[in-house]
């Protein structure tokens, strides 16, 4: 399995060539996009070929899917991403009830169905907000997704937790949707705060072993994307994460 890494974890670690260099290092064959990459993309992607490194997939802010789509596929193309995923809402954009979700899930829809006419994948990102229940008792995640039958789902399983869900409820129900994964790990409690709580992948209380099995068994998903919101230490994040996901 080729481990990727999302740079999101190493935006405060700069330069971006040191950071990829340090990932090629490491074991790392692929590396995850977002916004703060994207300034030069002729020259990442030189950095990423001089490093033998490929970005299979990308975040992309729901504002340029929708305003400026033809920006995001240009960045696309020349960085070689082939899966777009749509990463986040603001807090102040979410709807509050039933109905204003499944309207956002048609949103997704539409541009999902932009962004596959021009021969990518597309998929929604989740935080914790969409397996938060609404006054009915319902849950944010599944309007979305009942409402978008044909877009992918990038599935942040430690947000899943912290949103108080069970990821593996979530895998044997919409399996076949999940088409990337974030492999986040959840420090004990009272733990690691300098770094919001996060923990390198394997060092956490997430039980990522038994995770990814059942991810193989019951998803399409072939993108396996590090990620640590805050890291004191991006390289120490890399380094023990891929160590323990070799175990896996």
């Amino acid at each position: 399995m080729d481990w990727s890494f999302q740079l999101y974890s190493a935006r405060n670690f700069q330069p971006w060539d040191g950071v990829l260099e340090t990932l090629a290092r490491l074991g790392y064959s692929q590396v995850e996009g977002f916004g703060g990459v994207y300034g030069d993309a002729e020259a990442l992607r030189a950095t990423l070929d001089r490093n033998g490194l490929s970005m299979p997939t990308g975040h992309f802010s729901i504002e340029m899917l929708e305003n400026d789509f033809a920006g995001a596929r240009k960045l696309a193309e020349t960085l070689g991403i082939k899966l777009i995923a749509c990463p986040f809402l603001m807090p102040d954009q979410r709807p509050s009830d039933a109905a204003g979700w499944q309207a956002f899930g048609k949103r997704l829809a539409r541009i999902g169905d932009t962004v596959r006419k021009e021969g990518f994948g597309f998929a929604w990102h989740n935080h914790d907000f969409e397996f938060k229940p609404l006054a009915d008792g319902s849950i944010p995640q599944k309007h979305i997704l009942d409402a978008a039958p044909e877009i992918g789902w990038e599935i942040d399983v430690a947000w899943v937790i912290r949103g108080g869900a069970d990821p593996l409820r979530w895998i044997d129900d919409y399996g076949s949707r999940i088409v990337a994964v974030h492999v986040k790990d959840i420090a004990p409690k009272g733990e690691a705060a300098d770094e919001d709580g996060w923990a390198d992948v394997g060092h956490g209380t997430v039980d990522w072993r038994g995770l990814v099995r059942a991810l193989r068994e019951k998803t399409p998903a072939r993108h396996f994307i590090m990620e640590h919101d805050n890291p004191s230490d991006f390289e120490r994040f890399a380094a023990r994460s891929i160590a323990s996901a070799k175990t896996f």
